[in-house]
């Protein structure tokens, strides 16, 4: 069955006339009469009682007649669909990221997606590390990450959207909260909480390089998948912990945050995408996030 027996079927019942159905289609009407026979040929029953005057459908015909249209509507839908992709007004695109230092970011991300391009879907993979999320960007499994600088994959292309600094996180009633900072070394003989080892948590490798910087290793005396778990620790007395400002938002009862002395210990957070990627509707989100998450002017 071809499609142009479907359009002719369709001009032929809504007329109920092959001289205007034919004109309608712009061709001659034998050849219109010549389509007709070969889907009632091949669908093995007669769809039109016709006679010098007059044309009608049979019961098998006006059967017919609604799930054809359905036919034509729905290419003409798959046609506009993949138009639309290809201006990237359509389509998916899958985003990593990680828990609470995306709490601002995404949601401004997605609002102003929504509002612009309500056609596109973000398809959000939470608890993807910054690590892992640019172990999969650069692998083609996910479009788009929220990673941190610095990115030395090849074929990866990132662009900065904020710039955060390490904090310390303690229980209210440690002996180190009446400070206004917290030197790193003091932290020596804290107990810590942190993310699992080898998860691809770019705050955990901060807050080791930070510690060992300061003339120890951090003593990890339990480990938890998000910033939200580890600070509910925190504030619970289990251990410190180094975040990030953009987690500060959370307020655990009996949780205090202080920053570190000394130089501020500084991370880039940034968008990273594959330069090779053809998804037009991954371009359309990039424009969107050049406007509601700029680059910083100052970092």
């Amino acid at each position: 069955m071809e499609l142009r027996h479907l359009i002719a079927f369709i001009a032929v019942a809504e007329e109920l006339h092959f001289g205007r159905a034919a004109q309608r289609l712009q061709m001659a009407q034998p050849p219109l009469s010549q389509q007709i026979r070969r889907l009632e040929k091949e669908l093995g029953v007669q769809l039109f009682e016709r006679n010098t005057r007059s044309v009608r459908l049979t019961s098998a015909g006006r059967s017919f007649l609604e799930p054809a249209r359905t036919v034509m509507q729905d290419l003409d839908q798959a046609r506009r669909a993949a138009k639309a992709a290809g201006r990237g007004e359509y389509g998916r695109v899958t985003v990593g990221f990680a828990g609470a230092s995306s709490h601002e970011t995404l949601p401004g991300l997605t609002r102003a997606l929504r509002a612009a391009h309500p056609g596109i879907e973000l398809v959000l993979e939470g608890q993807t590390y910054a690590n892992v999320a640019l172990a999969r960007v650069a692998d083609g499994s996910l479009d788009l990450g929220f990673v941190r600088l610095p990115v030395t994959h090849p074929g990866v292309a990132t662009r900065v959207v904020g710039e955060e600094e390490l904090v310390c996180a303690l229980p209210l009633d440690h002996p180190l909260a009446d400070r206004d900072t917290i030197p790193a070394g003091a932290l020596k003989e804290e107990p810590f909480v942190s993310f699992p080892a080898n998860a691809g948590s770019s705050l955990r490798d901060a807050t080791f390089r930070t510690c060992e910087d300061a003339g120890f290793t951090p003593r990890v005396v339990q480990e938890a998948p998000d910033s939200y778990t580890i600070l509910a620790l925190v504030a619970a007395g289990v251990g410190a912990t180094l975040t990030l400002t953009s987690c500060q938002h959370v307020q655990q009862t009996g949780l205090l945050y202080r920053p570190l002395a000394g130089s501020p210990v500084r991370l880039q957070a940034a968008l990273a995408w594959r330069k090779d990627n053809p998804s037009a509707t991954l371009q359309t989100v990039l424009a969107v996030a050049d406007r509601v998450l700029p680059t910083p002017a100052h970092r």
